[in-house]
């Protein structure tokens, strides 16, 4: 893909227009709008302000190919967790945003009512050689205080992945148990069976 269009569709992605680009890049709004048609390259420093604005690497803006993982898109999370010593499997929707490596999350719906223990939360995740998620979350709602880490291990065709969290929860300070994302309700849960029975991070 030529530069021109890289600049286009990612500036596009973003919901930037040439001039929020042009501000966040610190060159002139005319100079975004001639890269754009093809009619001049930027310099070398320029061409690093523009990638560094679009969130993407110079080689990325440069049009060569990039290999990461897409993850974007609605998932299901599933979730061993804990409420006064007994198991709960919570299960709920998730959506990823992601820029580069970056993944931002935020629940859909909640999985379980207030009374049961269900709340609404966001986080991020960082994703490292195509392979391992690492990352945070914390509750949306004013009420609920648990935040903590997740680590997942992704499947090799980026299918789903499973995981543990640590964090405060309702049960204590430091509580951990088994997590998975997936593309359906029904594989977040058998995920968590499996991880329960084998009591290990060797599914794939």
């Amino acid at each position: 893909m030529e530069m021109a269009e890289v600049i286009r569709r990612r500036r596009a992605e973003l919901g930037m227009s040439q001039s929020d680009l042009a501000r966040v890049a610190g060159v002139d709004t005319r100079q975004i709008r001639r890269y754009e048609a093809g009619e001049q390259q930027p310099l070398l420093s320029v061409a690093v302000a523009i990638a560094n604005a679009l969130k993407i690497s110079v080689g990325e803006l440069a049009g060569m190919p990039d290999h990461r993982v897409n993850l974007a898109g609605d998932w299901w999370a599933g979730w061993q967790t804990f409420r006064d010593g007994e198991e709960i499997i919570a299960v709920q929707e998730v959506r990823f945003r992601q820029e580069a490596e970056l993944i931002q999350l935020e629940t859909i719906t909640r999985g379980r009512s207030v009374e049961d223990g269900g709340y609404m939360w966001r986080g991020e995740l960082r994703l490292w050689d195509n392979e391992i998620l690492m990352g945070w979350y914390a509750a949306n709602d004013g009420s609920v205080r648990s935040k903590g880490t997740m680590y997942f291990v992704l499947h090799n065709h980026g299918v789903n992945m499973i995981g543990r969290w640590v964090g405060l929860s309702y049960d204590g300070q430091i509580v951990t148990g088994w997590g998975s994302m997936a593309k359906s309700e029904e594989e977040a849960r058998t995920l968590i069976g499996t991880l329960k029975e084998r009591n290990d991070l060797t599914v794939g």
